[in-house]
């Protein structure tokens, strides 16, 4: 008998819970179902600014998906996925939903149709028929970072946690920058998967030396990722021309099996090892009444010990479902705690750039360079929010394993599915940072400053120089005229700066105020969430085992009861179910293996 897939174990394990009744147990095996039924594998594809990725992504899918240009740059991510018919939907920021025409596509995505993402456009979902995803591969082809502290590159940052593999694209022209390496690092940490891919290979001669250099930067910044070396104009060629040898030297068959095997696969597996997890939870809250029952008809004389461990395991498991539970205590505890360190962390970054800013406007004159500055300080707010949001992803991961530690004892080990969030539309509200317009000091008003200041100066040495006999004016006092005169408006000069520089100053730190307001809100409210999902997901984890070990006190109770004559029929009963229920965790077990291995 062949090995039963992922859907038809859950599906069997339904059937087992809904004929005895746990209701509690099947919702969990529902949310089992939609993951297995909708196994989307998110892969980001990133890096610079006109490094291929675009042309990559229409490579590994061998069709034009998305929009190539020498001059125009993407402006809206564009996920690609598996359909039965192409297709493209816009989803904007706000969340609503729009279909359009596959050739439309680059009107709304690129720059050139969608300058600065004017459309305010989250994504576009293009479905087409490809094999190589229907595995559930989802590419996702983002705009150029700009550097790892551009909007677009912090933005691409916070979005790390919620996929499943990072290709990072680089073309042959040059090894990487520090800010590639900075990203990479970054990536490693909160990204199960990190790919390396050069591009352009067909363009550069010395490819392979940019190659071996990038892998010493690899190895010298401890980033686990294998380098790639790839051509996507000669890919799209040799599949054109049918001619396998150019495909090769393409470089992208490596690259289709590394996503097939290391990406796609590994993503089975988890979900294989997943729904094996999750049945063998229900199938384990089964037997426990089960095996309570067996016990007390085998032995009726030693059930009443079994009773009392029975009853001081159902007050340890109703003890978990009280609001003074221990872990009802560190999850509180921990989300006060989180919300203080974020608060802190993201004021600490904010206050930091406070300084550079105020540093820099001292060096400056912002009327000269005000779009470069405004810019800079954008890039750098945008990066400690994306910092801010990785950190407390990480934190909260390992607030969930502190809260199921107390499960661990009593239910084996148990832990949610965390959902990330998009933050591409809390960086979007950011405020803009505008200066004061600042007083024009035009030609006029320097000629007007200078005639007060030189009238003083030619008065008062023209006075003085009555007393010697020279004429009130004199070449003395019209010299100290001019001297008093440009000085006056030099002085003039420096003051309008110094206040420029000041307004400029003001207009920062009340950019920085609003910002850390809404992040601060906005990093409450997700927390909140994370609190309700954590404290919804053990409370029902917690439900479930004090309903479990109710089942096995009315079982053992029953078969005490029960006459000598019951008590043998229903041993033989007890024993066929829990045949039975053993033989669904052994199936799920098979799903621990590894694919393609044999038994």
């Amino acid at each position: 008998m062949s090995a039963r897939t992922p859907i038809e174990v859950v599906e069997l394990a339904a059937k087992a819970v809904n004929a005895y009744q746990r209701e509690d147990l099947a919702a969990r095996l529902a949310q089992t179902r939609s993951r297995v039924l909708d196994p989307v594998v998110r892969v980001l594809v990133v890096g610079e600014f006109k490094q291929g990725k675009s042309q990559l992504v229409n490579a590994i899918v061998n069709a034009p998906v998305c929009p190539v240009d020498d001059d125009v740059a993407t402006a809206v991510p564009v996920a690609v996925r598996y359909a039965d018919a192409p297709g493209v939907v816009l989803v904007g920021e706000d969340g609503s939903h729009g279909e359009v025409a596959v050739e439309d596509l680059a009107d709304h995505v690129s720059e050139a149709g969608n300058p600065g993402n004017r459309r305010g456009l989250r994504q576009a979902e293009v479905g087409i028929p490809r094999s190589v995803l229907a595995g559930g591969l989802c590419l996702v082809d983002t705009p150029g970072v700009g550097g790892l502290g551009s909007v677009h590159g912090a933005t691409t940052m916070s979005a790390l946690p919620t996929a499943d593999a990072v290709v990072l694209v680089s073309d042959a022209a040059q090894e990487y920058t520090a800010t590639e390496l900075e990203f990479l690092r970054q990536a490693a940490r909160v990204c199960p998967m990190v790919v390396c891919v050069l591009t352009k290979i067909d363009l550069y001669p010395d490819w392979r030396r940019v190659a071996d250099r990038d892998r010493a930067h690899l190895a010298s910044t401890d980033v686990t990722a294998d380098l790639l070396p790839v051509s996507s104009v000669l890919r799209l060629h040799a599949v054109s021309t049918a001619d396998q040898e150019l495909n090769q030297e393409s470089g992208f068959p490596a690259l289709l099996a590394h996503l097939r095997e290391r990406v796609v696969d590994r993503a089975a597996e988890l979900s294989r090892r997943s729904v094996a997890h999750d049945v063998r939870a229900v199938v384990h809250q089964l037997t426990t009444s089960m095996e309570a029952e067996l016990a007390a008809l085998r032995d009726p004389d030693g059930a009443q010990g079994l009773l009392v461990g029975l009853h001081s395991a159902k007050q340890r498991a109703d003890a978990l479902r009280e609001r003074s539970s221990r872990w009802q205590q560190t999850l509180n505890d921990g989300i006060a705690d989180l919300i203080s360190d974020v608060e802190f962390d993201l004021r600490d970054r904010m206050r930091q750039i406070t300084r550079e800013a105020e540093a820099q406007l001292d060096e400056i004159d912002p009327a000269l360079v005000e779009d470069q500055f405004v810019d800079w300080v954008r890039q750098r707010v945008s990066a400690a929010a994306s910092a801010t949001f990785v950190w407390t992803h990480q934190r909260a991961r390992w607030l969930a394993d502190q809260v199921g530690e107390h499960f661990a004892d009593e239910g084996g080990e148990v832990l949610p599915d965390l959902h990330t969030h998009d933050p591409d539309t809390t960086l979007g509200r950011a405020v803009p940072l505008k200066f004061v317009e600042s007083e024009s000091f035009g030609f006029g008003k320097k000629l007007l400053a200078g005639v007060r200041g030189g009238y003083g100066g030619t008065l008062m040495v023209g006075m003085l120089g009555t007393v010697g006999g020279l004429a009130l004016l004199n070449p003395i006092s019209l010299a100290a005229g001019v001297l008093l005169g440009g000085k006056v408006v030099k002085d003039e000069r420096k003051r309008l700066l110094e206040r420029r520089r000041n307004d400029a100053k003001t207009a920062v730190r009340r950019f920085l105020d609003d910002v850390v307001f809404q992040l601060g809100k906005d990093s409450r409210d997700l927390l909140r969430e994370l609190q309700r999902d954590l404290r919804d997901h053990f409370t029902a984890c917690a439900a479930e085992l004090s309903r479990s070990i109710g089942e096995s006190i009315k079982s053992a109770q029953s078969a005490i009861e029960s006459d000598r004559g019951e008590r043998s029929k229903r041993i033989q009963d007890v024993r066929a179910e829990l045949n039975r229920v053993s033989h669904l965790a052994a199936t799920a077990g098979a799903l621990d293996e590894p694919i393609g291995s044999t038994r």
